[in-house]
């Protein structure tokens, strides 16, 4: 099925050229012979059939909303009404959601199909989708590879034509990543444009709800649904949401600033940065207007980013703790036996591993080491990267140092895996908007991502950019 962006879907879906039932049927069965990818954990195929026929009905009458047919993945981490969520992992065994999440409401609200749940890495927890408690999700483009994380199957969902779009989360690049690393388009919001209500908190101030898809047209029409204000959600902004997916026709010059000492670093893959270089050159012969910055302070980027957000998942994560619901052990003599065991076996290597990081950052005696250190450091990054936002209209980079890399690779090494985020991470710290757009492949045929990051509530601009050069 050729699928370019929604708008010519739905067109031809009110033309009669497509049929909605049967573009749901193609879906269920892709989903089924690529099942060995282990991208989807639930899939919801009575449902998606006879929300299908709803949506037909509408489109014949003219009362479809937006996203009328619009075929749609969702992360297992964000909640849907008497649907599963298990964040990838056995705490929550057979956990039912009592509601949806504030965007999966406004999905559905204007006629999305919703098609499933697709795995991830343990609570966000990840770089490569290796560190569910399901096992690791494959990358469609080459299956020895990992499609990157934590969204990674939403980003394998996509690239491998098993829906039209996927709704994932970003604490640290997660919808960006994998992106990259599946050569999909992958948006990250400014913090608060989008509400966080049903998104399973990995770290709260960091945590944003995203979408990934094959063209920056649907990422648009997407926020432009999913964003603005909630009465459940305090940092939800209230600002109002403009018309995302109606883009300029001939966009404006502009300013673009990278930073040399991340194109310099020896980490950085010799093809990823010549991929980089050619596109920072094209947009010289385009008109933009590029410059070199310097940023002493981007080699405090993952520490700040790590210290917080660990100490963050501590607090976050106390809450499972086999009483209310979820896994249990079998096992306990008294409660304290019923904590530890509950835990210790509910929870993965990695998470365990950020927990108690997090709960040593935040201990009495490290608290002002550590955690307040941190704070002060991410205030200074945010004030810098505000001023060269008033000297630049946008920031750019690769969205990771390296292509997809090989299963198993990294899993040995926490450090090497948090590297797998060097670049995204920024955008997160400082709460700002940053989309990942395809930027070429390797030799081997693995993609490549050019990140773009914006001004605050920038996404109207963002997107603009971004659609010119994608």
């Amino acid at each position: 099925m050729q699928y370019s962006d929604y708008p010519s879907f739905r067109n031809q879906l009110i033309s009669g050229q497509s049929d909605l039932a049967e573009t749901v049927e193609h879906f269920l069965e892709r989903i089924e012979s690529l099942k060995h990818l282990n991208v989807f954990l639930d899939v919801y195929a009575d449902e998606a059939r006879q929300r299908a026929q709803q949506v037909s009905a509408k489109l014949r009458n003219g009362t479809a909303g937006k996203l009328a047919g619009m075929v749609i993945g969702l992360k297992d981490i964000i909640a849907y009404k008497d649907h599963g969520i298990q964040c990838g992992s056995r705490i929550l065994d057979g956990f039912i959601s009592q509601f949806s999440a504030t965007a999966v409401q406004r999905l559905l609200d204007e006629d999305a199909i919703i098609i499933g749940r697709q795995n991830c890495d343990e609570f966000g927890m990840g770089s490569s989708n290796e560190k569910s408690a399901f096992g690791p999700t494959l990358n469609y483009l080459n299956e020895k590879k990992v499609p990157g994380g934590s969204s990674g199957a939403s980003a394998v969902a996509v690239s491998a034509g098993l829906c039209h779009a996927s709704i994932g989360s970003d604490t640290g690049g997660s919808v960006r990543q994998p992106s990259a690393f599946c050569g999909t388009v992958g948006l990250k919001p400014t913090y608060g444009r989008i509400s966080r209500w049903g998104l399973a908190a990995y770290a709260s101030s960091f945590d944003c709800i995203g979408p990934i898809t094959r063209s920056v047209t649907d990422a648009a029409l997407l926020l432009e649904v999913m964003a603005g204000k909630d009465e459940y959600d305090s940092t939800a902004a209230s600002l109002p949401v403009e018309a995302y997916a109606s883009f300029a026709e001939a966009p404006r010059a502009s300013r673009i600033g990278y930073f040399k000492d991340a194109l310099d670093s020896p980490g950085l893959d010799p093809e990823v940065r010549d991929a980089t270089l050619a596109r920072l050159e094209e947009l010289k012969k385009q008109g933009h207007q590029v410059t070199a910055l310097n940023f002493p302070e981007l080699k405090y980027l993952l520490p700040v980013y790590y210290t917080l957000t660990m100490a963050e998942a501590s607090s976050n994560l106390a809450r499972y703790d086999g009483i209310r619901y979820g896994y249990r052990t079998a096992d306990a003599r008294n409660l304290d036996d019923l904590y530890r065991k509950s835990r210790g076996e509910g929870f993965g290597k990695e998470v365990k591993r950020r927990i108690m990081l997090g709960t040593f950052i935040l201990s009495a005696d490290y608290y002002d080491a550590y955690y307040t250190r941190a704070q002060r450091v991410r205030t200074v990054i945010m004030k810098k990267t505000a001023k060269f936002l008033e000297e630049v209209d946008f920031l750019v980079s690769p969205t990771t140092p390296t292509p997809a890399f090989d299963l198993g690779k990294k899993t040995q090494n926490a450090m090497e895996s948090y590297l797998a985020d060097v670049f995204t991470v920024h955008a997160n710290v400082a709460g700002l908007p940053a989309v990942s757009v395809p930027n070429g492949k390797n030799r081997e045929g693995l993609p490549f991502g050019f990140q773009v990051l914006g001004r605050a509530f920038g996404e109207k601009d963002l997107l603009n950019f971004a659609k010119s050069i994608e």
